[in-house]
Order: C-alpha cells, then structure tokens, then sequence
C-alpha cells in the first residue's frame, strides 16, 4: 500500500508521516500492526469529539439510509441542514442569524470575502501577516505569507496587510477598505491571541469607515477555547464568521455566518451570488449537527479550560520555552526548529500523534479531542517529556 500512496496519491511534501492507518476510535488511531497512536492533533482540530464518536457515526448511518445528495445547494428543503443551521443560529450572537454552508473552510472564506465586497462596494481587503484562511485563489491572497503564494501569482488585487495585534496599524482601514478579515487566534504564526482588547478596537474601526469585519473561527470555533466561538472571549461580534474543521466531527464542511439583510445580497445582482453543489451535504450536515448537540449540551467546553491547566502544569521542561493559545487549541513553542521537528517524530514512535504548524517552525500542535480523558492527557504529556528528555540540543 505505501508504495501505491507515493505513485498515485498526489502529495503535499517530500516526507510525508505515510502512517498507514487500520482504524481510529476515541482518543486513539491505529495503524495496520494495530499499534496505538494517542491523538494529540485530532485531524489538525477537525475531530473534536475524537474518532467514531457514537452518536456521530450513528446520525450519520441514519442519514445514509433516507438520502444522500438529491439537488444543489439552497433549492431544496434538507432537514439536517436547516436544523443545523438553525441550532448555529441559536448559539451566535445577534445579528448573526443565517447561514451558507459550505464544503470547506477555503470555500467559506471565499464566500465570506465576496459578501463583503458585495455589501461594501469596495475592493479592498485588510488581513494580517502571518495570516492562514485556506488555500484557493482568494484565501491565498490573503495569506500572509509571501513564500508559500509567490509562486501563484497574480492572485486578488487590493489586499494589503497590517500586524496583528498593532494599534497604530488599524489606521490602515479606511473608507476604501471592503473588509478586515483576521483569524480570531492566529494559528499558522503560533497560537497568537489578540491582546488589549484588540479585536474590539478593529471592530470600532470598521464600523467607523463602513467596513466589514470577517473572523476566521475555523480552528478556534466549536468549543476548542472553552466557547463555542473563540471571539467569545475577546468582546467582539464580527460581521460574518466562518467556521470548518470541527464543526463537521470529521467530515468536511465549511459554514459563513452573517446578518440575513446581508446574507440576503447573495440572492440578487447577481442571482446566484454564491452557489455551490455539495454544500449542505444531508449526511455532512447530520454529522455537524449531532457534533454541535452534543458540544453545546455537555460540559466539554468548561472541561477545555480544566485540560488547558492540566497541560501546563504537566509541560514544564527547559526546552519548552513557552505554552501558546487557549483551551485545547495549544502550541508549544521550543527553542529551534529542530527541537520541534525531533519532538514530533520521536514522539510518534513512542504512540503520540503531534504536528508542526504552518508557519512557525519551533511550534509544536497540541489540539486534541474536546472528549480525551485526563488520564489520557497525562499519558501524553509524559511521553512529551520523555522526549525532550532525550534529545540533544
């Protein structure tokens, strides 16, 4: 099988992990030996209640059996998905009432920058350096990373950046902007959460020259950070929200989020403002939404902040330099890159599941499910230490 995977499956490296997995369940994946693999990743926080999750794999079968893909999106009735969407609703602040359901996080952002181009009647579009949405077209261009897009290029015009986190930066929004979109914590750049009430003040400054805020929620949303939504924690409502990843319990899905009278210019100048075939997929939908029940009807997201405090105090070693983030959305940051590349394939060959993230080369990923068990978390963590224990500076 691995020789079939590098021949015929396109690949994104040179050095893939090319564990061949057998099954996964809970907090665990398993490879083709049935070696255990405690997941710290969780499908790079797409997996929030873990592997196989009862009454996600059980919604999912039941939808199967009624019906699958019957027509493009937004023409018929699907329960799954107004249910879905409304539950969303129910759990947002006003005015962020209605929905587009996508196939992906990139497609979500994609759908969220033309609605405020749309709205706006402008052209220019405010991210962040270091920023990561997606990688289509106009998620690309909003990148804030020159070496992973050159190569691309020409992409979107009008997009200029600001610092995350920079005050005096914000006076770059002005009448000509469209929208600000950010990440609510940037992920690819290192777990960074805004500081000093930051996203209130872009918030503020939007609103004062008539643009758009857009926050990324699709690695913080769906409960990682101890809300719902990670913006919760930062005294801000954007404009439109995207979500992914997690919403989806481990099957793809993308979702944007705005005011109806906003979602609303979607339908006319052009019709068919934004049309997709798959989005809202019946059993996609079933799975969001028995993984959004069961989210916001426990008390998994109070048990992330318990688990975030558990972790610290477990990780305390000198080549830790510092723990980034919030909740169960972590990174820890080592003092080269080296340290964290050895960190993570070694730890993998003690049965610990890490990752690297995007752009911050001495990070280490720790987003494990919502649902992993303090024991389980313990385990982990010794096998980190073991670890660093071993390597040679």
């Amino acid at each position: 099988m691995s020789s079939d995977f590098f021949k015929y499956q396109a690949q994104t490296t040179h050095h893939p992990l090319a564990m061949e997995i057998s099954h996964a369940k809970g907090s665990y994946i398993y490879d083709t030996n049935n070696k255990p693999f405690l997941d710290f990743v969780a499908g790079v926080s797409a997996c929030p209640l873990g592997h196989n999750h009862p009454g996600v794999v059980s919604a999912i079968k039941a939808q199967l059996d009624k019906y699958m893909h019957v027509m493009v999106y937004g023409e018929y009735i699907q329960k799954p998905a107004v249910k879905l969407t409304k539950l969303l609703a129910k759990n947002l602040p006003e005015p962020l009432e209605k929905t587009y359901l996508t196939n992906s996080g990139t497609e979500a952002i994609e759908g969220a920058l033309k609605l405020a181009k749309r709205a706006t009647g402008r052209s220019e579009i405010i991210a962040a350096h270091k920023a990561y949405h997606g990688n289509t077209m106009g998620s690309l261009s909003v990148m804030g990373y020159e070496e992973r897009k050159q190569a691309f290029r020409p992409l979107l015009p009008d997009v200029k950046f600001i610092a995350f986190n920079s005050e005096p930066d914000l006076n770059k929004i002005t009448n000509k902007t469209a929208c600000v979109i950010l990440e609510t914590i940037q992920g690819g750049a290192g777990f960074i959460e805004p500081k000093n009430n930051y996203l209130t003040k872009v918030k503020a400054q939007c609103d004062k020259v008539g643009a758009l805020l857009i926050l990324d929620e699709i690695q913080p949303g769906i409960g990682r950070t101890g809300k719902l939504f990670g913006f919760e924690n930062y005294n801000c409502v954007p404009d439109i929200v995207v979500t992914g990843k997690g919403l989806g319990g481990g099957m793809p899905i993308g979702a944007f989020t705005a005011s109806s009278n906003l979602m609303s210019l979607l339908q006319d100048n052009p019709k068919l403002g934004h049309i997709t075939t798959f989005g809202g997929h019946p059993v996609i939908a079933a799975s969001a939404l028995a993984t959004l029940k069961e989210i916001t009807t426990s008390n998994l997201m109070q048990q992330a902040l318990e688990k975030e405090k558990l972790i610290r105090s477990l990780l305390v070693h000198p080549l830790i330099n510092e723990i980034r983030g919030k909740g169960l959305m972590l990174a820890l940051i080592t003092p080269t890159d080296a340290i964290a590349t050895s960190l993570i394939l070694n730890a993998q060959d003690h049965g610990l599941i890490l990752f690297w993230l995007l752009f911050e080369p001495s990070a280490v990923r720790i987003t494990p499910p919502l649902n992993i068990s303090e024991n389980e978390i313990k385990a982990g963590c010794n096998i980190i230490i073991d670890v660093l224990n071993n390597i040679d500076e």
